[in-house]
């Protein structure tokens, strides 16, 4: 019994440490997040590529955010690819190019995926900097700026933004798919002002220096963390600046973001199989966010899993792992009340956080499933955002 029970107990710290003592640890270590004030007199060619597929609703749109930037307007180019769009992408695009020069666009006739579009966009690229972003991430006037400064310091390779969620519905997942968003914003924030290795930035925007960008594989699903974790490969740091601010709508439909989380999910396991290297990294910084932050979040329903097979037995002959049995048994249960209350419109906040967190490492399991499986093409349909 004390060897299930030692099961036991390393199951849930490694969840706990993951998900609490984690971040706990970043906050003592770095209560105020990342304070340094970046002043950069150098503004340099600044190239935006994004890949669109299907993008007419947002692509103006965020075409007049960037524009609308107090960054140098000569300094700025946008190149865009469209992944073989059906609807009106492709025209809008064309239209706008040829009425503005700083403009660059290519309809290609195939679909490829985000990553193979970036990689071949990126040649094209005139400036030292490059920020990738989508195409439903709006800017506001400062964001270009300051993703900028903090490249005056060479040391620096990658800069995330600080992404703000709009458009939270009650009806949903999006109040807490905003608060998990919100809390890993802080936390990549100061893995980055501790030791310059912010575990990868949201993809929705965020730059690097174009000498560190490495083309992501073919079959690769999750091209921003490759990307970043490219650069801290390489030596360079990855931060996040907090006054970088972009802006997109959450998603707020469970079944669209589970869909979703478990692509990601796969592209996770893929990158950890590429950079496992780094979980014995030089840099104690590196390979401490990545095992606290990542891996062990990741492996995460390994952990509840085997946590529940060894909960069982132990609760045959102890009161106390009865009690815990008893509790973990009716945190399963509340994603199916959350359902039935949910069909006569009352929502519950705190136990749609269960469903939200079942969720997610249920699709971290598939993910894991197919990442075995094996992948071989990055095209997916992109998450419906606006709704």
């Amino acid at each position: 019994m004390l060897i299930l029970q030692l099961i036991f107990w390393i199951c849930v710290v490694a969840v706990f440490h993951s998900y609490v003592l984690f971040p706990l640890i970043l906050k003592l270590l770095c209560p105020k997040g990342n304070q340094t004030k970046y002043e950069n007199d150098d503004e340099p060619i600044v190239s935006i590529v994004m890949s669109a597929y299907n993008e007419e609703a947002v692509i103006e749109d965020k075409i007049n955010s960037i524009f609308k930037s107090n960054y140098p307007k000569e300094k700025i180019e946008v190149i865009i690819g469209s992944d073989c769009s059906s609807d009106n992408t492709n025209e809008i695009m064309t239209r706008l190019a040829e009425a503005d020069s700083r403009i660059y666009f290519k309809a290609f006739d195939k679909r490829q995926g985000k990553a193979n579009i970036i990689n071949q966009l990126v040649n094209k690229a005139k400036g030292e900097i490059l920020i990738l972003s989508d195409a439903n991430v709006m800017f506001d006037e400062n964001t270009i700026a300051e993703l900028i400064k903090p490249f005056s310091d060479q040391s620096i390779g990658v800069v995330d933004t600080n992404m703000i969620n709009t458009n939270l519905k009650q009806d949903g997942i999006s109040i807490q798919e905003k608060s998990y968003i919100s809390r890993e914003v802080i936390i990549k924030n100061r893995e980055g002002c501790l030791w310059g290795s912010m575990m990868g930035p949201f993809g929705g925007c965020y730059a690097i220096r174009k000498k560190l960008y490495k083309p992501v594989p073919s079959n690769l699903l999750v091209d921003d963390f490759y990307i970043c974790m490219m650069a801290i490969k390489q030596g360079f740091k990855a931060i996040n600046n907090l006054e970088a601010k972009v802006y997109e709508d959450v998603s707020n439909d469970l079944g669209i973001e589970f869909r979703r989380k478990i692509r990601i999910a796969t592209g996770n396991f893929q990158n950890l199989k590429i950079f496992s290297s780094l979980l014995v990294s030089k840099s104690r910084g590196v390979a401490f966010s990545f095992i606290s932050h990542k891996v062990l979040r990741w492996i995460g329903p390994i952990f509840l899993i085997l946590a529940m097979a060894v909960l069982i037995p132990l609760a045959i002959n102890s009161t106390f792992y009865l009690i815990l049995l008893a509790f973990y048994l009716f945190s399963f249960l509340l994603p199916i009340i959350d359902m039935i209350l949910k069909r006569y419109e009352l929502h519950n906040t705190i136990i749609r956080f269960f469903t939200h967190f079942y969720t997610m490492n249920l699709a971290l399991l598939a993910g894991l499933f197919k990442a075995i499986k094996g992948v071989e093409t990055n095209v997916w349909k992109p998450t419906q955002r606006f709704q």
